[in-house]
């Protein structure tokens, strides 16, 4: 029994996108890690087009989706995408029984105008099939006055495995421009692991 729950913590702990699987391809070139399907995912936002919304050009340039694989979560360190609402679609390095999500976004106290109207609120995570189906693991809210790295589990029970899950943004915290996400980890057990574990 206890090999069983020590196989499940560790399956746990490497699909933390960003932590043993490294997630950053455009740095490293670590074919192990998760990627970012870039057809399926909102334009990002930045460059010469966007406004002056703080007080200084917060993006210079447009990064890519897949900085919010990455661990750093700086001001200004994030990807963009124009309005309220947009979408990603995370490509994991194995399929998983997918079991929660962390969403990481700057607080108030380091943001350089002092406001985070930018973070995400309402969202939607979906696992997504190879043929596109999706499947909806839960609605929810990212409080712009909790912890910057919140942690929010699944409402249902995923039907099967998955190796692609969608963020969909559906709010922000005001901001009529552009919403910012920091960071994307997603948590869940091996497909191969949970046959192991039904057995014990």
């Amino acid at each position: 029994m206890a090999l069983g729950q020590n196989l499940k913590a560790v399956c746990a702990l490497a699909l933390d996108i960003g932590g043993l699987f490294e997630a950053s391809l455009g740095s490293s070139g670590n074919a192990h890690g998760a990627t970012i399907d870039v057809q399926r995912t909102s334009k990002s936002y930045g460059g010469k087009g966007a406004k002056k919304w703080w007080i200084f050009p917060l993006f210079s340039f447009a990064k890519h989706p897949e900085t919010i694989l990455q661990p750093s979560i700086s001001p200004g360190d994030c990807w963009a995408f124009r309005g309220s609402q947009g979408h990603v679609v995370i490509r994991l390095p194995v399929k998983i029984w997918p079991t929660a999500f962390t969403i990481w976004h700057i607080s108030r106290a380091v943001s350089p105008s002092g406001e985070v109207s930018s973070a995400p609120k309402e969202f939607a995570v979906s696992g997504v099939d190879e043929d596109k189906a999706e499947t909806l693991l839960g609605l929810f809210t990212y409080n712009v006055d909790g912890m910057i790295a919140q942690t929010f589990h699944v409402q249902k029970e995923p039907p099967k495995t998955f190796r692609h899950i969608k963020l969909e943004v559906r709010s922000n915290w005001g901001n009529p421009e552009y919403t910012c996400i920091y960071r994307v980890q997603v948590y869940g057990q091996m497909e191969k692991a949970q046959e192991f574990l039904k057995h014990k």
